[in-house]
């Protein structure tokens, strides 16, 4: 029978105080975004909002050009949501058939994919700019969604293929029995087993793509298709000193990722649950 003790006290109170630390961040955004003009200047970051004023979310929305929060977040959407199906559907069957294949030469591409994880993407930067430029791919959202996919395929192949592993084979076995080709088989069998997997690598190859930056600054600064870390970044440079206005930016930015985890992280829970223990 449970008791509520003094030691389940003081562990509730450790809970409260480190859930406080970590919001603490989001709740100093809110709180300066909720702050007109002069007072976010004028007053502390920890002081509260007095009076409470939306201009910084009205202001934020409201910009245009280089600095429009919705085209930055529609590039952001575009390109995250094309990388991520192309991680999905090349990163699944190239794992499927990686971890069924048995020979030497799938080891091997197995390691190389393990090394590419290591290695910092920035080394290939400037080779990769290059191609790109001379693909006339500079500036572009498809050139953006090539790269990102070939920059954590490594990752998707790692996170599908430990899950792979824990599947039975008898479904497979029985399917190819049947006649069932190796693409049937992995579309009408494997694919739908591999959702929490799947999940997985949206939600953590989304959340690297819809928040990375440099990447972004190098390859679509000045284009049309820049996206929403590089907006927030232009709203520091041209209202460095109107912080509710940034501060609410960067509140505004962070909404469609964090409803994305919220409605997917259970899926995310378990297929990294199955990667780990595969």
């Amino acid at each position: 029978m449970f008791r509520y003790t003094r030691r389940t006290a003081a562990r509730e109170v450790l809970v409260v105080l480190a859930a406080l630390v970590v919001f603490s961040p989001m709740l100093i955004l809110l709180n300066v975004s909720l702050k007109t003009s002069q007072n976010s200047v004028s007053t502390s970051a920890f002081s509260l909002a007095n009076p409470v004023s939306l201009d910084g979310f009205r202001e934020a929305l409201a910009a245009d050009g280089q600095n429009s929060l919705v085209t930055g977040a529609l590039n952001s959407a575009i390109i995250t949501g094309g990388s991520v199906l192309v991680l999905v559907l090349l990163g699944s069957i190239t794992a499927f058939t990686l971890t069924r294949i048995t020979s030497g030469w799938s080891k091997v591409a197995f390691g190389s994919f393990l090394v590419a994880i290591v290695l910092p993407a920035q080394l290939g930067q400037v080779p990769l700019y290059s191609a790109m430029r001379e693909l006339g791919l500079l500036g572009t959202r498809t050139g953006m969604v090539l790269a990102y996919s070939g920059m954590l395929m490594p990752l998707a192949v790692f996170l599908y293929s430990g899950f792979t592993r824990s599947l039975p084979t008898e479904y497979e076995e029985a399917a190819q029995m049947e006649g069932a080709g190796r693409f049937a088989i992995f579309t009408r069998i494997v694919f739908p087993l591999l959702a929490p997997a799947t999940g997985t690598v949206a939600i953590l190859t989304g959340l690297i793509v819809w928040n990375d930056f440099f990447t972004s600054l190098v390859f679509l600064n000045g284009s049309d298709a820049v996206t929403l870390p590089v907006v927030v970044y232009s709203f520091v440079g041209t209202l460095v000193s109107r912080w509710n206005v940034v501060f609410a930016a960067v509140l505004l930015s962070m909404v469609p990722v964090l409803v994305l985890y919220l409605l997917a992280q259970k899926k995310f829970i378990q297929g990294f649950a199955g990667g780990v223990k595969g």
